[in-house]
Parts: C-alpha cells; sequence; structure tokens
C-alpha cells in the first residue's frame, strides 16, 4: 500500500496529490511515468511523474478526473492509501545539449510539461513555455511555470491572457529567435498543430504521447503508435517521439474508439458508489 502524503485542487477538474514511494522518487526522471491501481479491483493507470521530493521519499502526479479511476483516486484524502504504483516506466525525456527551448503545454498536459521546463532550467537552458487552457478556471500551474522560464498564456475565449491557442504565441517565438527544440505535450490535436507550426523553421520538435495502456511493458500493444511509417509503443519505445514523424491522424482515431468504454465505466462507478451510501 502507498500512503497519500499530500493533495491538492488545482481547479474543479484537476487534482495534485504526493505518493510516498522513496524508490521510484530516487528514480524518476523528467518525462517518465508510473501505472497504480487505486484498490485491488480497480483499473490499471498512467499517470507521468510531476516531480519528486527525495528528501521526503514523494512522488508527484496530477491527474484530471474524467474516468472511474481518476474518479476514485480524486475521492482519497492525505493519509489514505492506493494498492499499488509501479515505476518509473518509460524514458526520460532527453535534454542532453539543449541550451534555449520552447515548452509547450496543454491544459492537464502542463502537468507532464512541467517537470521538462524545471530540467532544462537546472540544466542552464534558456526556456520559454506556452501554456494553453480553454478559459481562465481552467488555468493550472502559471507560477510553477514562471519560476523556471518566460511564460505566455492563452486561453480559448480570451478570459485569461492571449487569446487563443497556443501556436499564436510559438509561431510569434520562432520567428523573432532560433531555438534548439520545441517540447509538446498536451492534446494529440494540440499536438499535431504545434508540429505544423514548427515544421517550416526546422526545429526539433518532441511530442509525448499518453495514449491508452494496460501493462505499460510493451506487452498488451494498446499503446501503439505510428512514428515514421513504423509502429512504436509508447510505453517502451517513448513516450517521446519526434512529432514531425507521427501519424497525429491515427492516434486521434484510437482514441476516440475508446470513448464510449470510458463513459461506460464512469457511469457504472457512479451508480456504485451511489449505491454504497456514499
Amino acid at each position: 500500500m502507498f500512503r497519500i502524503l499530500k493533495r491538492r485542487e488545482l481547479n474543479k477538474s484537476v487534482t495534485l496529490i504526493e505518493i510516498e514511494a522513496p524508490q521510484i522518487a530516487k528514480k524518476a526522471l523528467a518525462g517518465q511515468f508510473v501505472i497504480l491501481r487505486t484498490d485491488e479491483r480497480g483499473e490499471r493507470i498512467p499517470l507521468t511523474v510531476a516531480g519528486t521530493d527525495q528528501g521526503r521519499g514523494a512522488v508527484c502526479v496530477i491527474f484530471q478526473v474524467v474516468g472511474a479511476t481518476t474518479m476514485s483516486l480524486d475521492r482519497k484524502r492525505e493519509g489514505d492509501t492506493i494498492a499499488d504504483l509501479v515505476g518509473p516506466l518509460g524514458n526520460p525525456t532527453e535534454l542532453d545539449g539543449i541550451k534555449k527551448a520552447i515548452v509547450v503545454g496543454g491544459g492537464v498536459g502542463c502537468a507532464i510539461a512541467l517537470p521538462v521546463a524545471r530540467r532544462l532550467h537546472e540544466l542552464g537552458a534558456d526556456v520559454r513555455s506556452v501554456i494553453g487552457f480553454r478559459t481562465r478556471g481552467a488555468v493550472i500551474l502559471e507560477e510553477e511555470f514562471r519560476a523556471c522560464s518566460d511564460v505566455s498564456v492563452t486561453t480559448d475565449d480570451g478570459s485569461y491572457g492571449e487569446t487563443g491557442n497556443v501556436c499564436i504565441p510559438l509561431k510569434r517565438l520562432l520567428e523573432r529567435e532560433k531555438f534548439d527544440a520545441v517540447y509538446a505535450i498536451g492534446p494529440l490535436v494540440m499536438m499535431k498543430f504545434v508540429a505544423l507550426t514548427t515544421k517550416p523553421y526546422g526545429v526539433k520538435t518532441v511530442a509525448s504521447m499518453n495514449p491508452i495502456m494496460i501493462d505499460g511493458t510493451g506487452m498488451c500493444g494498446c499503446c501503439r503508435v505510428t512514428v515514421d511509417g513504423e509502429m512504436k509503443f509508447a510505453c517502451v519505445d517513448g513516450p517521446d517521439f519526434d512529432a514531425q514523424k507521427i501519424d497525429f491522424d491515427e492516434a486521434i482515431g484510437r482514441n476516440r474508439s475508446y470513448l464510449a468504454f470510458e463513459a461506460e465505466a464512469r457511469e457504472k462507478h457512479c451508480n456504485l458508489y451511489k449505491k454504497e451510501g456514499n
């Protein structure tokens, strides 16, 4: 069992928790993920490591409440436990030699982008962050990004920061300066258009792929993604890939195929929760 040391709501649907897992905290690097189960009957879900505290032996994860498992996890409080936590899994983001970079985060993907921005800052790189959200109420981790980078914030409805999507300030930065790399983490559609935006400038662009996973070790094949015409597994070959070579349309189609199953699982979980009188 793994104890929850800290819980903080970042907005109405996104929650940060720190879990006591000293062995994982010692080894986890930016870009890697863990797989957890909330209880013995629960499903396995992957969550990217949003940070570690080796002194406290804590691993930080940030999740959006979208399905049955994240609903169950969101009901946990400080001092509660989860059944299983395995990791770190996946390959850490390659940051060696990067002196100047743009980190692009969309929505809850900012939780994955933040460790990359932080690590680049620690390595002495000049870091610019572009973070995008639907509306002001959805903004998360802005102060944390400002602590390690120069930040541009966008909202779709213009209620905070610049009106529009992340590609607007991204293109403006690329037109003004030269960068060694762009790191994009967020919804698939966002990462697709980030790749299209950076392509004319010839800048290295990395996308973090987070598809459906079951075992996280390359056995189930659920997380397969086509990169440069070849099938890759996000869990063992990634999760980072060359964004210019990813078949985003295929990945988007695959993700949509699970929507009905996710809705059914969420409804069953809600009904069970009501029957139990909670």
